[in-house]
């Protein structure tokens, strides 16, 4: 029996009755019930009722080729035909994963050219945790184990995720977080720069916090510093240029790794194919997921530097570490497909050299402006528009985040998808959107902006 079968009611109950949703309030979702998506085409997702949605998150910041891509469900039925799954263990390997693994080789930095498999982001950080305390001890220095963070980060929602993780409430949940990981300060200008300070200052002095962090703890005992080169559910922090070069710099000075975590700024987001191409910096590792498949298959990809595999293959042994579902031969085969998409339509330098241009170009003419938007700012296809109640203080509407969630509702009811994170929307859109498209959303978040500032105003 197919869901269409059912009323929009009943899949509402069904759903109240049995499903846990992720990052949700159980109680206030099944007493509103939830929205049905039932299909997709290109930048729109569609609900049960037939509402047309322009979706400017890319589903949760990965489907980069857009929806209905007949070339990758193709890929999927033909290598479920031929091989639906082996395992890499056992010194076995299937082809994909090996043709997937060659071509991701050839897009990273050129000093990256190993790769693990896993199925999510949070599992790849688990793995990139694992692997650079365990590259440590084979170096015989066991002690370097601990890691720099930062305050809110996203990593993952494992417990080795949550703990490399900056966000608190997650902390509060995990009930004992992984141990020796610590959190510095972020890279977020708008509250956090002093008056008067230029962006690179700021971004220097934000950078130092990671230095202080390692002499505090000595330099001996810090293994890594990991970072999401845009922060991205913390609210689309895009730090200063001069921050990544300087973080770099210190984690050579005190021979600690760096480890990127671009699970969402990777394939394409910020007009290269990896942020660490746009920063300008050479990682030790690299958290990848989501955008590899445009999310039509669960697949992440660790990319490991030359350093730590070379360490790990010469010195290491058995790696007691990975997963049933490693190189999954379908999720490969899409992924595989996905990047040709991405080459072939010449997405990653559309995003460079005219849709991500137009993009900042648009959200400053049409709605820095806002009354209610203290600040906009984006890199790329990902952007954000801080949420205000005094443009010039920068006072938020109390309480903290309800502002946010008055503009995505309004945003959402007028054809808009977006995401509300604190007092930030943000925006992370397929990178299929043309100029049209940027038109049509800023024309509809200026709406919903409209409709929430009369909606505030009452209060």
């Amino acid at each position: 029996m197919t869901y269409q079968n059912y009323s929009l009611k009943q899949l509402q109950q069904i759903d109240a009755a049995h499903h846990l949703h992720p990052f949700t309030d159980h109680k206030e979702l099944r007493e509103i019930g939830s929205r049905i998506i039932t299909h997709a085409k290109g930048p729109f997702i569609y609900d049960a009722d037939g509402t047309e949605i322009l979706d400017g998150m890319a589903g949760l910041w990965c489907v980069n080729v857009g929806y209905g891509r007949d070339e990758l469900a193709e890929a999927a039925y033909a290598q479920m035909k031929e091989l639906p799954y082996y395992n890499s263990f056992f010194k076995c390997s299937t082809p994909t994963p090996v043709l997937l693994s060659k071509k991701l080789a050839e897009l990273a930095p050129k000093h990256v050219s190993q790769v693990f498999y896993g199925s999510s982001g949070s599992e790849a950080n688990d793995t990139a945790l694992r692997l650079v305390r365990h590259y440590w001890a084979l170096e015989g220095k066991p002690e370097k184990n601990r890691i720099i963070s930062r305050k809110m980060a996203y990593h993952g929602s494992t417990i080795a995720g949550t703990s490399l993780g900056g966000m608190e409430p997650m902390h509060k949940q995990l009930g004992g977080a992984v141990p020796n990981i610590v959190h510095v300060m972020m890279p977020y200008a708008y509250e956090l720069a002093l008056p008067g300070e230029s962006d690179h200052d700021f971004g220097i002095r934000a950078a130092k916090a990671v230095e202080d962090a390692i002499l505090q703890a000595g330099a001996d005992n810090v293994a890594a510093f990991i970072g999401e080169p845009v922060m991205g559910a913390g609210g689309v922090k895009i730090p200063p240029m001069s921050y990544w070069p300087e973080v770099e710099r210190i984690c050579r000075k005190y021979d600690v790794l760096l480890m990127l975590d671009e699970v969402i700024t990777g394939y394409g987001r910020t007009g290269e194919w990896f942020a660490a191409q746009t920063f300008g910096i050479e990682p030790d590792t690299i958290t990848t997921a989501k955008a590899l498949t445009s999310g039509y298959q669960p697949l992440s990809a660790l990319l490991v530097g030359d350093r730590v595999a070379r360490t790990l293959v010469e010195k290491g042994g058995e790696f007691y570490h990975g997963y049933t579902y490693s190189g999954h031969p379908v999720a490969c085969a899409v992924a595989l497909k996905n990047l040709e998409i991405i080459e072939k339509e010449g997405l990653v330098e559309r995003v460079k050299n005219d849709t991500g241009p137009y993009f900042a170009q648009a959200l400053q003419e049409r709605i820095a402006g806002h009354r209610l938007v203290g600040e906009v700012r984006s890199i790329g296809l990902m952007g954000a528009i801080e949420i205000v109640k005094d443009k010039a203080t920068k006072e938020r509407y109390l309480p903290s985040g309800s502002a946010a969630v008055v503009v995505r509702d309004h945003a959402i009811a007028n054809g808009m998808m977006l995401r509300a994170t604190g007092d930030t929307m943000i925006l992370s859109p397929p990178l299929i959107w043309t100029r049209d498209t940027i038109d049509m959303a800023c024309e509809r978040i200026a709406k919903a902006l409209d409709l929430a500032d009369a909606d505030l105003r009452k209060r």
